[in-house]
């Protein structure tokens, strides 16, 4: 108003040069800055606005996701105190069947049934028959023992021969086709032999391969062979 100019200019009357420049730069200082030019921009909705005009319907409802500035890691699991050692493989995913190593078998070829006998005809249609030994084997589980490894060394000496021996056998290989059976034989029959005894053997082996086979058994007595037969 006109008082307050007037006040204004009997003040700066009685001022030096010097104090009213000091005046001035003082006012410019504390006078508020000019206002910063804003921007104007509508807030966008935080949450989903659900269906709009024209866009697909609540069938084909489709939410946004904001995306972070940086991938979101998922928490590390705590860890743990103690664990539980894992299950063995069940035997149908092993890869050694259950019958190798457990019974008289290799790679490609088991033993099912091996039997000597005596046979002596009563009539042109019976006959009475003597088992003398019978080697049968049971179906095996993974859960029966290996068999028991031995040095063949220890019996060289009952199978002594210098050509197509047991040596020479054992030195051809496969050595894990080889295999020493304990069993007991029983000597003592009622049948009387004679004419037309026939003693014969009799095996039954099994394998995944179709193959021609020749089974050749040998009786060896004190270290001598006394009888061969050839099939």
């Amino acid at each position: 108003d006109q008082v307050s100019k007037d006040k204004a200019l009997q003040s700066m009357a009685s001022m030096s040069s010097a104090q009213i420049v000091s005046a001035s730069v003082l006012q410019n200082k504390l006078s508020p800055p000019p206002p910063l030019p804003q921007a104007v921009f509508s807030a966008a909705p935080r949450f989903w606005s659900g269906p709009i005009p024209g866009q697909p319907g609540p069938s084909q409802d489709i939410k946004p996701f904001a995306q972070p500035a940086y991938p979101i890691q998922p928490p590390m699991p705590p860890s743990l105190a103690s664990y539980e050692p894992l299950a063995p493989l069940p035997p149908a995913a092993s890869a050694v069947p259950v019958w190798q190593d457990r019974t008289i078998a290799s790679a490609k070829l088991r033993l099912l049934e091996y039997s000597a006998f005596m046979e002596v005809p009563r009539d042109a249609e019976t006959y009475s028959k003597h088992l003398f030994v019978h080697i049968g084997q049971t179906n095996p589980s993974y859960s029966d023992p290996l068999l028991e490894a031995v040095d063949i060394r220890q019996i060289y000496d009952k199978f002594p021969e210098k050509k197509g021996g047991l040596k020479e056998l054992y030195e051809r290989g496969p050595q894990n086709s080889f295999f020493l059976v304990k069993f007991w034989a029983d000597l003592n029959s009622t049948i009387q032999d004679g004419p037309g005894t026939f003693y014969g053997v009799s095996s039954q082996y099994s394998s995944a391969e179709n193959m021609t086979i020749t089974v050749s058994t040998k009786v060896c007595s004190f270290g001598k062979q006394v009888v061969e037969k050839v099939e």
